[in-house]
């Protein structure tokens, strides 16, 4: 017969396992998370989503607050946390591929990775390019071939900024339907993924690339069709009528990792102490049932391993984008 131990006592014998001395610290009060956009889109889920659940082990005295910080596709909230908030112990950033995409292209002047601390990644949402119901276009390789035929055809939004990650999801794609002149296909870069739809809803603009937790809502009403998911195989539950782009004959894959950073100088302690809750946070059945319902797939990285992760994803950015001639 198994004895169930109460959440709170997995939780901290899972933290306690992971580094003894972590336990020196535990969060007091106001925990924060930054959302680095504004309301509606992928950082914003992640912030709130984590912070529930960071609520219901009971890794956190209290509520999680979550403080939306849009501008400079996540540049103003990386700003702020390398300059005003070293040191802050009870701060987490929500980031993603998009984040080092900024950092690839040098779009955070005067910063790099190695301003802030890597505690870890809980999944991985992936890329969708979706129409309006009412849209011409019934799959991507006819979008594709629109493009092909006048690269300005077609005009894509998007909830990061241009030559951001949203933007290189639908080059990646365009690229692998053999499009040439990639730098003229528009694109309008919106505050987030909910912005970037109700223009794409709204008959202003033709498509809308992002991730597939942004556009479900969107789905289940009805006003946005996904006509392919950048993964290598259809997504699970709910999503797996979505075609993939690979299946129609398009080999583009565009994984957008969900995790978080938080301020350089703080203890080893604490980082240990975040660090190990992102571990109780993916293995915890709370979590697992969140990433079903929206769309994330399994991806986690965690202390050392992340850093060295982010700082590889980010030169391998950096060589995409030049590449396809966004910077020099």
């Amino acid at each position: 017969m198994s004895i169930k131990m109460p959440l709170r006592l997995v939780a901290v014998a899972v933290l306690t396992v992971s580094a003894g001395s972590a336990m020196a610290f535990e969060p007091k009060g106001k925990v924060e998370c930054i959302a680095p956009a504004d309301p509606g889109g992928g950082w914003d889920f992640t912030c709130r989503s984590v912070g529930n659940v960071l609520q219901d082990l009971e890794l956190v005295p209290g509520n999680v607050q979550t403080l939306n910080m849009a501008g400079a596709g996540g540049g103003v909230a990386y700003a702020h946390v390398v300059s005003k908030r070293a040191g802050d112990d009870q701060l987490l950033v929500a980031a993603s591929t998009a984040t080092t995409t900024r950092l690839a292209q040098g779009q955070f002047p005067g910063m790099n990775a190695d301003m802030v601390n890597w505690i870890g990644a809980l999944g991985a949402d992936y890329g969708v390019i979706a129409v309006s119901a009412d849209s011409e276009f019934q799959d991507l390789p006819a979008l594709m071939e629109a493009i092909d035929e006048d690269p300005r055809s077609v005009k894509f939004a998007g909830g990061s900024a241009k030559g951001g990650w949203d933007h290189l999801k639908v080059l990646i794609a365009a690229d692998a339907a053999g499009v040439d002149e990639l730098p003229r296909i528009p694109y309008l870069s919106y505050n987030n993924g909910g912005e970037a739809m109700t223009q794409v809803v709204g008959g202003h603009v033709d498509a809308f690339t992002g991730d597939i937790s942004e556009a479900q809502g969107f789905m289940e009403s009805g006003d946005l069709r996904v006509i392919a998911v950048l993964a290598e195989e259809r997504l699970p539950g709910e999503f797996d009528h979505i075609p993939t782009a690979m299946e129609q004959g398009i080999d583009a894959v565009g994984p957008n990792w969900r995790g978080f950073y938080m301020p350089a100088d703080v203890s080893d302690e604490a980082r240990q102490y975040w660090v190990d809750a992102m571990d109780t946070i993916y293995e915890s059945e709370e979590w697992k049932e969140l990433m079903v319902n929206n769309g994330l797939m399994p991806f986690h990285m965690t202390a050392g391993e992340f850093d060295t992760f982010v700082h590889e994803q980010v030169e391998d950015i950096e060589q995409l984008s030049k590449d396809i001639g966004l910077i020099q």
